[in-house]
């Protein structure tokens, strides 16, 4: 039992080290994410990536250049849908879009948006609700493999029924369909949809603020940074949206206990949509 204690208490030490490595050498901080869920995501990339400690792996990291793409895989969060949540974008089509129809012109930052699920939904949204073209769409993520794929705008075709499923839920005014073609086993996603979106490489950590936001979605990342980071996230998206701009989290995160909350209010309660207040 002693023996147990003893080797996790080194292992934490060799985490803190590989994580500290990981930013002086590459700049990719992750010493402020949930240390619980960091270390699930490197106990498997150890395995899966044949290191027989951490200390190995921080050891392939400073001198094997091969050794980041493919850890960043493990440490990146890539699951999701498209349409994911349906009644979220049925509040942004039946709550949001109304307030979003009185701009000219719009900006709306997909940030962490992974393989391009959640884009690619917007992107038909916003086309259905007739705003697409007076959209520009930023992408955003730490991931150089998730944004190729994102641009790529590819997916298994055996997703595509659920992501037919959960389209229609949200209000949808055309087939999910009319936007893909069928090609060996995969669903390749018309690239007008990427027409007006810029894919960008961008940190929540360590990037500044984007200017002008109408509308942030960034659902499903901040439960994986610890207090502070969330905290220096939530203040990075409240200086990127515009007066009276829309946040959109997800379903397990909230404002609640930041310290930026006073500066948005409830939009939709239930769907974790608020809405930038008047500093």
């Amino acid at each position: 039992m002693q023996d147990d204690i003893k080797q996790h208490g080194v292992e934490d030490i060799e985490i803190q080290l590989l994580l500290e490595a990981l930013y002086q050498r590459y700049h990719y901080d992750f010493r402020h994410y949930a240390r619980a869920s960091i270390k699930r995501r490197l106990i498997q990339a150890r395995g899966q990536l044949g290191f027989a400690s951490f200390s190995a792996m921080q050891e392939g990291l400073l001198h094997d250049p091969s050794t980041l793409p493919r850890l960043l895989n493990y440490l990146t969060v890539q699951v999701s849908e498209m349409f994911r949540d349906p009644d979220y974008f049925r509040a942004l089509r039946e709550k949001v879009i109304p307030h979003l129809r009185t701009y000219p012109s719009l900006k709306i930052w997909v940030a962490g948006c992974s393989n391009g699920e959640e884009l690619y939904s917007l992107a038909i949204l916003f086309r259905e609700e007739g705003l697409e073209q007076r959209t520009i769409f930023y992408a955003t993520d730490i991931n150089p493999d998730a944004l190729r794929a994102a641009e790529a705008g590819v997916y298994p075709l055996d997703q595509i029924r659920k992501f037919t499923e959960s389209h229609q839920r949200s209000g949808a005014r055309s087939s999910l369909s009319d936007y893909y073609t069928a090609d060996y086993g995969r669903a390749v996603f018309d690239k007008s949809l990427r027409s007006r979106v810029v894919f960008s490489d961008h940190s929540l950590v360590t990037d500044a603020a984007f200017g002008e936001m109408h509308l942030i979605s960034c659902r499903n990342v901040l439960i994986y940074f610890d207090r502070d980071l969330q905290d220096r996230a939530l203040g990075l998206f409240r200086d990127s949206l515009a007066r009276k701009g829309f946040l959109g989290l997800g379903s397990k995160e909230s404002l609640r206990f930041s310290q930026h909350a006073p500066s948005f209010s409830d939009f939709v309660r239930e769907e974790k949509i608020y809405q930038r207040q008047d500093s």
